[in-house]
């Protein structure tokens, strides 16, 4: 995958004995005073949409990685970035390098943090839960944890397609666990195929954030409900450098404040 908001930068020092160092995150506050921005984007590739544009929902955000070296957030939050999307993890043994640089940015000019973690089909899922919790500590006024679930067809070790069954087995064994651990139902993230394939609007319960590049999320995934819309991998954002994914909450302002009311950790 591949604010005005005030917030006290509190370093946790968290660690598990005999284990890595984990995360030091800021804690957002004032979480019910949720301000948005409006988007100031452009598109390095931009879509001609057919029926209702990303630019009709108010709330923007972005997800990122590694692959974003230096964000400047006060100027991406002051042009329309209300929420970022940090990847964490990856299967049972990868770290986000600049996760934690991600996280404290973002939290430090407004925007509203959240974690995911990359799913890889050839190792337990429980295994991977347990390391996503062992480097993404409880935060107040973080978003929900994501599980980012999508095919791996260029992977030099684990190009495998699981059946349906199984995908939707090992998606609920991971979300069951971080649901335990954080009090919070985690989203789920996926791609049109990979969403089609293992039927996974048979996941009950679940809110989803589905990716769709070229079409509306109701003209590729049918009728399943969303809560987050990931338009564009070609996104153009004041104050972070290079092409970026850009997001949309499926609400208006007054949605987005009761939904993060009743989500936020």
């Amino acid at each position: 995958m591949r604010r005005p908001l005030l917030l006290l930068c509190t370093l946790l020092a968290l660690a598990a004995c005999g284990s890595p160092r984990r995360a030091d995150v800021a804690s957002p506050r004032n979480v019910p005073a949720l301000t948005v921005t409006s988007s100031n984007f452009s598109d390095h590739k931009p879509v001609d949409w057919d029926g209702r544009p990303p630019t009709a929902y108010a709330v923007h955000g972005v997800d990122i990685s590694r692959y974003q070296q230096w964000i400047d957030w006060p100027t991406a939050r002051a042009n329309g970035v209300n929420i970022a999307f940090i990847k964490a993890t990856e299967g049972g043994d990868m770290v986000d390098p600049m996760f934690q640089t991600h996280w404290r940015g973002a939290a430090e000019a407004g925007v509203l943090p959240g974690a995911y973690h990359f799913y890889y089909h050839c190792r337990p899922a429980i295994e991977q839960a347990r390391w996503f919790i062992r480097h993404v500590p409880r935060v107040k006024g973080a978003l929900p944890p994501v599980l980012d679930m999508e095919w791996t067809p260029f992977s030099p070790t684990c190009p495998q397609r699981p059946d349906p069954a199984e995908v939707r087995r090992n998606a609920a064994i991971f979300m069951n666990a971080l649901t335990e651990h954080y009090g919070q139902v985690p989203i789920l993230y996926t791609t049109p195929d990979f969403y089609e394939a293992n039927e996974m609007w048979r996941v009950s319960g679940q809110e989803f954030w589905l990716r769709s590049t070229a079409r509306h999320p109701q003209d590729r995934y049918a009728d399943q409900h969303w809560t987050f819309w990931q338009y564009t991998g070609t996104g153009d954002v004041p104050g972070i450098v290079g092409k970026v994914d850009v997001n949309v909450f499926a609400g208006n302002p007054a949605a987005w404040r009761d939904w993060a009311g009743r989500r936020l950790q």
